[in-house]
């Protein structure tokens, strides 16, 4: 909204700095950190005024779990809205890309929202049913996949980059649209398994935000394009200015959350970032890039792959409990041991995942 301030420019003044993306992009990080600091405690004592008992706690779960109990849920929303105004503030509403991330956060928030709301509603963890949770998130990536094939140049449009070769694109023709949909879909549930223990799941999920824009910007500027040899994908650039707001808010929200959590995230927050997170990646064309930079999400999806499809073959288990951080959990690591080392995992990986630029 306030790039449109650009018009009052002469070309050297204070407002010639709203053409710039990466100021911008500080603007927004600054102003979602600035509101979740403000509006964290307030929301927080509304939800624990409304829900009462707070978020029904797992009797077969981890031990000192059942101390949490009480805890409020759905911190996600101060996430969400501390994107929204600052993306809203201080994005170009004229770009496509940022349509199409904010809608799929809006509608895998919304997806969360109903979940929470019938598990703290009913004191059950059941929500809503698996089977409604995947459909709706399915229709959602398959019009985000299909409005970003629509806006990808003619040259990349139904096509999948692959890291470190250079100019390989494989044709996935019109199989690029549920392609984007497992992606988008995968990186969603992915970051809602991980969100199991305080301050797990949002501090990597920034990690992985960060590195993500930071590629948006690369992709999105033919001179950085053209010198590291990847795919020009023009526009993509504004997205930095929704990962910066996500990192600020996240940030806010993780002032809360850090152990022990005043609020947990919820399913409207995990469900939310994780669909971001993959609509990025389908935007900017590195859909196999987000499985190494978001590494420790897809861990944490196959440790429960495996030990389902492990259990209901031979009735035993590979691991003590699934996802994998409640398998520490079980063999005695401090749970802050384990978020901290999953935050060192999760920034090498980013590391590696930016490394692939280079590495042509």
């Amino acid at each position: 909204m306030l790039y449109w301030l650009t018009n009052l420019s002469d070309g050297g003044d204070f407002f010639n700095l709203f053409r710039y993306i990466t100021f911008r992009a500080g603007a927004a990080f600054f102003t979602s950190l600035v509101f979740g600091f403000l509006f964290g405690p307030p929301l927080i004592n509304a939800l624990r005024r409304i829900q009462g008992k707070g978020q029904p706690i797992r009797d077969d779960g981890p031990e000192g779990h059942l101390s949490k109990a009480g805890t409020p849920t759905m911190g996600g929303l101060l996430i969400l809205a501390s994107i929204f105004v600052s993306t809203l503030a201080w994005a170009r509403l004229d770009n496509g890309y940022i349509w199409i991330v904010l809608m799929v956060t809006l509608g895998y928030g919304l997806i969360g929202f109903a979940d929470d709301y019938a598990k703290v509603s009913k004191q059950t963890t059941a929500g809503v049913s698996g089977r409604m949770r995947m459909t709706l998130g399915l229709i959602l990536a398959a019009i985000a996949g299909t409005l970003a094939a629509w806006m990808h140049p003619a040259d990349l449009s139904g096509q999948l980059a692959m890291p470190i070769f250079k100019n390989v694109l494989l044709n996935l023709g019109i199989l690029f649209v549920p392609f984007s949909m497992v992606v988008i879909v995968g990186a969603a549930n992915a970051v809602n398994l991980t969100d199991g223990l305080d301050g797990l799941a949002i501090m990597p999920v920034m990690i992985a935000a960060g590195t993500l824009g930071a590629i948006a910007y690369i992709v999105g500027r033919v001179d950085f394009t053209d010198y590291l040899e990847v795919h020009y994908v023009p526009g993509t650039g504004e997205i930095l200015v929704f990962t910066s707001a996500l990192i600020g808010g996240g940030l806010g929200f993780l002032w809360y959350n850090a152990p022990p959590a005043a609020v947990f995230m919820g399913d409207t927050g995990s469900l939310a970032l994780g669909g971001a997170i993959g609509a990025i990646a389908v935007c900017t064309k590195h859909e196999i890039v987000l499985a190494i930079v978001g590494g420790l999400f897809v861990v944490e999806a196959m440790s429960v792959i495996i030990q389902v499809v492990y259990f209901k073959q031979t009735g035993k288990r590979v691991f003590l409990m699934a996802p994998i951080h409640h398998h520490f959990e079980k063999k005695g690591w401090a749970e802050s041991q384990i978020v901290i080392r999953f935050w060192i995992i999760s920034l090498i990986l980013a590391l590696i995942g930016l490394a692939t630029l280079k590495l042509r």
